[in-house]
């Protein structure tokens, strides 16, 4: 005879913490959140570059918006696409 005791449920897989949605318009003064693996150009053929054209804390202008959440950033090294999840307002001088 089958065992009739309540056996707790199965344990829910844990989800990785989702990044709030911040809204960054044309011209906003952003910075990245973490290093990116690699930098993509916002030519009109983009290529792939290293992540260290772009310095930890540089902050960089949205020049561009983009589909799929990119936003085309200029920093000092050149304009780089990046989803609008890896980037984050800057402070501005005033």
């Amino acid at each position: 005879m089958p065992d009739s005791t309540p056996t707790d449920p199965p344990a829910a897989e844990e989800t990785p913490p989702t990044v709030p949605p911040v809204e960054i318009h044309l011209g906003d003064a952003v910075r990245l959140r973490q290093p990116l693996r690699y930098l993509k150009t916002a030519d009109p053929m983009p290529m792939l570059r290293p992540p260290d054209l772009v310095d930890p804390g540089e902050v960089g202008r949205v020049v561009e918006i983009r589909a799929l959440d990119l936003r085309a950033i200029r920093f000092r090294r050149g304009t780089f696409l990046i989803n609008a999840t890896d980037l984050e307002p800057a402070p501005t001088d005033g």
